[in-house]
């Protein structure tokens, strides 16, 4: 493994982040690829000219990320799986900002519904009628079914990239939504909108998936705003 990468020479007293960026890039260029096992300790500072305690450093910052996963007597791999990590460190930044993160959400749900409708399989489509009787029935918690409604049709594309986004922007919004006020809630409103998503994609159309979800979560917004204004002037 080692004979085949080379990497750029680091002074001593660079930063640690300046071997992240190294071996990031290195990824980037595709000279190294998820599952593969990288060179020992010993060999990395050789290559990159830096202390065992640097590269330690680097080492343990691109494992929290989830970009490096550690094995004890076996050595240092890339991730075969981007992790949620990376994402949830950025969502953090924006963690008292909840129309930063419904923003966010709208930009990756509008593609997730368009998907959806080619994707989306019939038993994946019976669970969200499923969700809609649920809600208009009373029947279970009506919170999980807002969120299982919206997870199906996440989980109904995605691969692992996409994981690593969704699960914690979905996470982060339904954390900070609860605090909110819920008193602008229109449940009618929110079934009648859930409704008109399953019927575009049960129609297998993705021009209306994304019009239908965009009205809804235009409206999870704007009672999103209201809310936090209503919660700032109490």
């Amino acid at each position: 493994m080692s004979r085949d990468i080379k990497l750029k020479s680091i002074k001593k007293n660079t930063l640690s982040s300046l071997v992240m960026d190294e071996i990031i890039k290195l990824l980037i260029d595709g000279k190294i690829k998820p599952g593969d096992k990288l060179p020992s300790e010993y060999e990395l500072m050789e290559m990159l000219y830096v202390s065992r305690a640097v590269l330690r450093e680097a080492l343990s910052a691109l494992e929290t990320l989830g970009i490096l996963k550690r094995k004890s007597r076996e050595g240092t791999y890339i991730s075969d799986k981007i992790g949620t990590r990376p994402f949830r460190l950025m969502l953090a930044l924006s963690s008292d900002d909840i129309e930063t993160i419904i923003e966010t959400r709208m930009t990756q749900e509008l593609g997730f519904v368009t998907l959806a409708a080619e994707k989306i399989t019939e038993e994946e489509l019976q669970r969200l009628e499923t969700t809609i009787y649920n809600m208009s029935n009373n029947i279970g918690n009506y919170d999980e079914m807002d969120k299982e409604f919206h997870n199906i049709i996440t989980s109904s594309v995605m691969n692992n990239v996409t994981s690593g986004i969704i699960e914690p922007l979905m996470d982060f919004f339904y954390k900070m939504y609860y605090t909110i006020s819920k008193e602008h809630r229109n449940i009618d409103i929110t079934i009648q909108q859930h409704q008109a998503i399953f019927e575009a994609l049960k129609d297998r159309d993705p021009f209306e998936a994304h019009r239908a979800m965009y009205i809804h979560l235009d409206h999870v917004r704007k009672r999103v705003k209201l809310g936090k204004i209503n919660n700032e002037e109490n």
